[in-house]
């Protein structure tokens, strides 16, 4: 008799309490292997492939697809035994005896403790295999037809209800997902366009636009009260959930302020362009400005330390920060995200431009790790890359400063006393008033205009 072991949602770590489930990697009788991922679920601060400890037969899952869970919450159950009794049974694909035992150590009914993707023991992943309903009967597992669980059952609900299909919905996009359900959309009514019958966002526009096109009833009078319960609703969940509690404690906390200067930014594009062709073909990758800029703000908190601090309210103490852990604003499709670069003060520029864009990369696609979004010390924001010059960004709690940047554009200047188009951009940098006074927040502003203007001058600190 095999013994059915039960899986909750781990600590994902960084304070993470929930987590939505975006997409399951294996059904109800599926063999699974030790620290095979099995579920998809997307946290607040970025998407997680979650492997199972256990290695076995699927014989329940948790929660539907868009579900959110809080941490400890009961995920999947697995039948740990004998190869015999849980994988021996003839495939029903094949026709064959599939001999493979469940995992490396089925028998002994014990899990590998890991729980997150990159901490696992790095064993390949084991295809999957489908065991009979008389296999997991005879493993002491409810049959298939009723082993997938609803999401209420964590919380002591009823598992009464309409049976509903297994398996997972052929989409990839958390924001193809968020589309549908913010439609009503079933997305299992779907037959997708893409590869393999993927679900498009095309797919779920179309079946919007179709939905609106059907003749619908003649609508009834509304009350008062209908009238201001109108409107879309967006829940406020996952990173949007993150970022609106995050504004909302620093615009809470911290008393900011906001000072902005126009720099000549002609010279820093013509080094740019100067370290870019100097190398030729095969020289590594190009400077970026932001890479450029983000060197600049080391050098000026370098000068300028009290901008690299955070406030202990408890303690009503300002501790400055030795490290400099930058992060940069990036826009996802997923929502702000704020990757932080870590010691950017003992980095170089080709450095700093090479982490930036590992960590672009991984915000685009969702795979950046929670620990790669927290722990930043001040935070570079390049707003220019939306076409506006100036903007007045609410600080990253619990940090004390953040340096925005506009576009660069050609605009008429005063240079040597002539007038000429240069390359101008503006910057502005908000403070926590409480760390340091204007003196400071200026003086600071004004060394990143004068390394934008001469970035010679960044040689001092080279």
């Amino acid at each position: 008799m095999a013994q059915v072991l039960e899986f909750k949602l781990p600590d994902l770590g960084e304070g993470l309490t929930e987590a939505e489930i975006v997409r399951w990697l294996v059904e109800v009788g599926d063999v699974v292997a030790i620290d095979q991922p099995v579920v998809e679920v997307e946290t607040a601060k970025a998407m997680v492939e979650v492997p199972c400890p256990y290695g076995g037969v699927v014989t329940a899952r948790f929660g539907d697809e868009g579900t959110e869970l809080p941490v400890g919450s009961p995920l999947l159950t697995v039948a740990v035994g004998s190869s015999g009794e849980a994988s021996g049974e003839t495939d029903s694909a094949t026709g064959a005896a599939d001999a493979e035992p469940a995992a490396a150590d089925s028998g002994s009914g014990s899990g590998s403790g890991n729980v997150l993707v990159g901490y696992g023991t790095g064993a390949p992943p084991v295809r999957r295999r489908r065991v009979r309903p008389e296999a997991l009967k005879a493993a002491g597992a409810p049959p298939a037809a009723s082993a997938v669980a609803p999401a209420a059952a964590s919380s002591g609900a009823s598992s009464a209800g309409p049976e509903r299909v297994l398996g997972p919905v052929a989409v990839v996009s958390p924001l193809v997902r968020r589309l549908a359900r913010q439609h009503d959309l079933d997305l299992r009514r779907l037959s997708g366009s893409g590869p393999d019958g993927l679900i498009l966002r095309a797919d779920v526009e179309s079946a919007i636009r179709s939905a609106a096109e059907a003749p619908a009833a003649a609508p009834a009078v509304p009350d008062e009260a209908s009238v201001r319960s109108a409107g879309e609703r967006i829940p406020l969940r996952g990173v949007r959930g993150a970022v609106a509690d995050k504004l909302s404690r620093s615009r809470r906390e911290i008393p900011d302020a906001t000072c902005w200067v126009d720099a000549d930014a002609t010279e820093l594009m013509a080094a740019r362009a100067a370290m870019n062709s100097a190398g030729g073909p095969g020289a590594g990758p190009k400077v970026s400005v932001l890479a450029l800029l983000a060197r600049i703000c080391t050098a000026a908190l370098a000068r300028y330390p009290e901008l690299n601090s955070t406030v202990d309210q408890e303690a009503r103490e300002i501790v400055r920060l030795p490290q400099v852990h930058l992060g940069f604003a990036a826009q996802t499709e997923r929502g702000l995200v704020v990757p932080v670069v870590r010691d950017a003060h003992a980095r170089n520029t080709e450095s700093i431009g090479a982490e930036i864009t590992r960590l672009t990369e991984a915000a685009r696609t969702g795979t950046l790790k929670p620990a790669e979004l927290t722990g930043g010390t001040f935070t570079l924001n390049n707003y220019g890359v939306f076409g506006v010059d100036g903007s007045t960004p609410i600080i990253n709690h619990p940090e004390a400063a953040m340096l925005g940047v506009g576009r660069i554009v050609p605009k008429p200047w005063v240079y040597e006393g002539q007038l000429a188009v240069r390359q101008v951009v503006q910057l502005s940098l908000t403070f926590d008033h409480r760390v340091c006074d204007g003196g400071t927040a200026g003086g600071f502003l004004r060394h990143v205009a004068d390394c934008v203007e001469q970035p010679a001058l960044l040689l001092r600190s080279l």
